[in-house]
């Protein structure tokens, strides 16, 4: 929306054309990308920001989240190295076989591709089961919201419907997902017992073998399990450091015109500083010409 524009939108609606519902659309639209702009711009330019005061909270907690993010990236890496070493390792015990049990151990090896196979399908259901539980916590909240918010019997009527249908939906959907969680987890189950079999019928000459594949297994279970959690500490890390990224893009994509000091740590990035300052004033008409400006 410029300002030739939004001159004649006015004219336009001064003679009762009105498109505040359009208006709100561009508006919603155009914050997305701001915030998005905003994340962006601080992630490139946080580290120009030490000399601004009022951003000297945000840039000290990037300092210290970034050095925290850094170990645990070198911790991944580490945990990954071992991760690697330790499928070598199994893969160079499986291929240890005597003739006289090639086939008990090509069974078993089937059988454990199988069990790995399981295991990430299972992490998969066990992945979107999150997802569908954070959307549906979310969606209760705005049910909540919608609730508190509503004045008359008939108002936000249509979407809290919509909303609880949803919710309905998020449940079914995380039962099914639990449902065959279970049942992937009661395969895997039965797939331990096929080669707790297999590994009995090698006996004296299996059994050396299969203590060193299960140190094998046994590294690769804790180095997954470890990688698990650096992953989710560097999932909250990484939202931590997005939000500083924001309000430091916030800040100085608004005051660079008139701050010495966000003008510098921005100066590499002006052309998106400008845009934003569009984008911004592109808001606040399409806003007006809705009539919630």
């Amino acid at each position: 929306m410029t300002s030739t524009r939004y001159f004649f939108a006015s004219i336009a609606q001064a003679f009762g054309y009105t498109r505040k519902a359009h208006r709100m659309s561009d508006a919603a639209r155009e914050m997305h990308l701001l915030r998005d702009a905003e994340a962006y711009l601080g992630s490139v330019i946080w580290e120009n920001c030490d000399k601004i005061e009022n951003l000297s909270s945000e840039y000290w907690n990037l300092r210290r989240l970034k050095k925290d993010y850094d170990a645990l990236m070198e911790k991944v890496r580490e945990a990954e190295k071992k991760l690697e070493a330790a499928h070598t390792e199994r893969v160079r015990i499986l291929e240890i076989t005597p003739e006289t049990n090639e086939d008990i151990l090509n069974q078993r090896a089937e059988k454990l591709r199988e069990i790995e196979a399981l295991a990430t399908e299972r992490d998969k259901i066990i992945a979107q089961g999150r997802d569908v539980r954070r959307i549906y916590v979310g969606l209760k909240m705005k049910l909540e919201a919608l609730n508190q918010e509503s004045s008359k019997p008939q108002e936000h009527l249509a979407e809290i419907q919509s909303v609880r249908q949803r919710l309905e939906e998020l449940k079914n959907e995380f039962n099914e997902l639990k449902n065959k969680r279970i049942k992937v987890g009661s395969a895997i189950e039965q797939g331990d017992k096929a080669i707790d079999a297999l590994d009995e019928q090698l006996k004296n000459i299996r059994q050396d073998r299969r203590l060193m594949a299960s140190d094998s297994f046994q590294v690769i279970g804790e180095c997954n399990r470890e990688l698990a959690l650096l992953y989710a500490e560097i999932g909250n890390l990484e939202g931590q450091m997005r939000s500083l990224y924001s309000e430091i893009g916030r800040y100085v994509s608004r005051y660079y015109k008139n701050d010495a000091q966000s003008a510098a740590a921005s100066a590499a990035r002006r052309p998106l500083t400008d845009v934003m300052r569009e984008l911004r004033r592109s808001i606040a008409l399409n806003l007006r010409l809705s009539g919630r400006g």
